[in-house]
């Protein structure tokens, strides 16, 4: 619900797109699956710069519930999220219902519930490895551990030109402590043509503020994005290869009230990968303009961890190397490490994943 000025309805595109969603055909064979789907994280950042502090997360996150196909198309899921840090009292630091509908309509795929967070084609890539798969200046990778459970209604795509995955993630509720709170993105790659190298692309996130039920503080927005280029040239002694560009701009409106505090930015964000034998080197140049962006990665942004803000240009960069070092259906074991340049910084980071996922008939008819 919104006032004008607060403009908290679901973004148009995302609207357009569950006017469009498929409907159920008739009822088929039934069947119930047992589920587990499990990441047991270790990542340590040995952060010492103005922008972001080193920080140790290490823990296991997962979902254990049952998978109900309704019809051949429509499923039904409900279970258990929980997310446990090592060396904490608590028996869990987040746990939650998971509850969701999903309908599939031949390259489409919508969900309205409990939405799938973390990209199906786990990773071993650090800077991959991201909510939805965000860039990092949008959204910091590390969200994937802290707050891998979300909420609300999402659409893919995946058909052999378009990849897609848009989503509206409800984080938290209007109430007199505080205003509702709520983030929403696209992230897209088009390609030129069939079994062509080049792909057009374009990620768009935006974290919301807001809500006219109680007035707890001001309303505000954090939206950023752009279109971006992938080229996944062939080169003989590499498995695989790939360099994107993306041209970004950011608007960060602190208070709406008080229009003089918006800030707009925009950045550059280049990176280049290669594969050979389950090895795969990264690197990342990043270079910005009064970079603002709410949940982003603070190593990219303009604002000094005092909350004041830098300096008008910022520049970061990082080279990393990553492997699945085992690999088998459902399970999967990796590790990566990843130097950072941050201004005259110089720091480093590693990270250690497991994640498991296996299913389990238990009854059909």
């Amino acid at each position: 619900m919104s006032r004008p000025g607060d403009r908290t309805s679901l973004p148009a595109g995302l609207l357009a797109l569950l006017c469009l969603g498929p409907a159920l055909p008739a009822a088929a064979q039934q069947q119930a699956t047992l589920l587990a789907d499990l990441t047991i994280y270790g990542d340590n950042t040995e952060f010492f710069n103005p922008f972001r502090d080193g920080e140790t997360l290490l823990g296991a996150a997962g979902t254990v519930g049952v998978d109900i196909e309704l019809t051949d198309q429509a499923t039904l899921r409900g279970g258990l999220f929980l997310n446990h840090r090592y060396g904490s009292a608590r028996f869990a630091e987040q746990w939650r219902p998971v509850i969701s509908l999903t309908v599939e309509s031949g390259a489409s795929r919508f969900v309205f519930g409990t939405l799938d967070t973390v990209p199906n084609d786990f990773t071993a890539a650090p800077d991959l490895g991201g909510p939805h798969g965000l860039l990092p200046p949008l959204q910091v990778e590390t969200l994937a551990f802290t707050r891998p459970h979300e909420g609300g209604i999402q659409w893919q795509v995946a058909s052999d030109r378009l990849d897609q995955d848009a989503w509206i993630n409800w984080q938290r509720l209007n109430t007199a402590e505080h205003r509702e709170r709520f983030d929403a993105g696209v992230r897209g790659r088009l390609a030129i043509g069939a079994g062509s190298p080049v792909a057009l692309a374009y990620q768009m996130h935006i974290v919301h503020e807001g809500g006219q039920l109680f007035d707890a503080g001001p309303v505000n927005d954090s939206i950023a994005g752009g279109p971006g280029l992938v080229i996944e040239p062939r080169i003989g002694f590499f498995d695989a290869t790939s360099v994107e560009a993306y041209a970004m701009w950011s608007k960060h409106v602190p208070d709406r009230a008080v229009p003089e505090s918006t800030d707009h930015g925009h950045g550059i964000f280049l990176r280049a990968a290669a594969t050979k034998r389950g090895w795969r080197g990264h690197a990342i140049l990043w270079r910005a303009c009064l970079w603002l962006k709410e949940e982003g990665d603070p190593n990219y942004g303009s604002r000094l961890q005092d909350s004041t803000v830098f300096r008008a240009t910022r520049r970061y960069g990082e080279v990393g190397l990553s492997r699945a070092f085992y690999e088998a259906d459902g399970v999967m074991l990796a590790g990566s490490l990843r130097l950072h340049r941050v201004e005259r910084d110089y720091n480093y980071s590693f990270r250690i994943l497991a994640h498991v996922n296996a299913a389990l008939a238990i009854f059909r008819r």
